[in-house]
């Protein structure tokens, strides 16, 4: 059980956002023209994201191919996000830290749900890309919160969890994706919580 803190902060993609679709498409456009399959590049990247790796980037690296564009009109909210960040509202400050493309606070606004945030920190605008430390520090301080009164969710390991709890936060763990297939290989990078999909979080808080 969590207790005592005032901010949860959310990462994005597949803890808030479904992206399998641009997912799919960025590895389709990334094999298209060269002798590596669809189904060889997935599995390489699924092998990597068991090891704690960021599979894209591994397949990339394997196969010797060039990186490709996200594609963030190909993304979803899961079903149960909204309801969730309803009901947290009421009981919560929420922020946003993650990694993404510019533009996201207008994306959020595309999916009916960028009212629920006080604070949005995201990479292509801080200059500064999780794990780096920094990119928690700014959301923190925009919070005027420290960070043991603070919550992180999120799918990865080493993006989300390791560095939020190195600074002091609560962490959750989202098993979504490709990042929900990754194992703490120690104590130090268990979170508090393991949760299999993001409603989940509210078995876990209480005030």
């Amino acid at each position: 059980m969590i207790i005592d803190v005032d901010w949860i902060f959310f990462d994005l993609g597949s803890t808030l956002l479904e992206e399998s679709g641009a997912e799919r498409r960025r590895m389709e456009e990334t094999v298209a023209g060269s002798n590596v399959t669809y189904e060889a590049f997935y599995e390489a990247a699924l092998d990597a994201a068991r090891r704690n790796k960021n599979g894209y980037k591994a397949a990339l690296e394997r196969f010797g191919l060039t990186k490709k564009p996200w594609r963030p009109e190909e993304e979803t909210l899961y079903p149960e996000t909204r309801e969730l960040l309803e009901r947290l509202s009421g009981r919560y400050r929420l922020g946003v830290i993650a990694n993404q493309e510019p533009g996201a606070e207008q994306r959020l606004e595309r999916f009916g749900i960028r009212r629920f945030f006080d604070v949005i920190v995201c990479s292509a605008e801080a200059g500064a890309a999780k794990p780096d430390p920094r990119i928690f520090l700014m959301a923190l301080e925009q919070a005027n919160c420290p960070p043991k009164r603070a919550v992180m969710v999120g799918d990865r390991l080493d993006n989300d969890v390791i560095p939020a709890k190195e600074l002091g936060m609560r962490t959750v763990w989202v098993r979504q994706g490709m990042g929900g297939l990754a194992v703490p290989l120690g104590p130090e990078e268990g979170p508090d919580v393991t949760i299999g999909r993001v409603d989940r979080l509210l078995d876990f808080l209480k005030r």
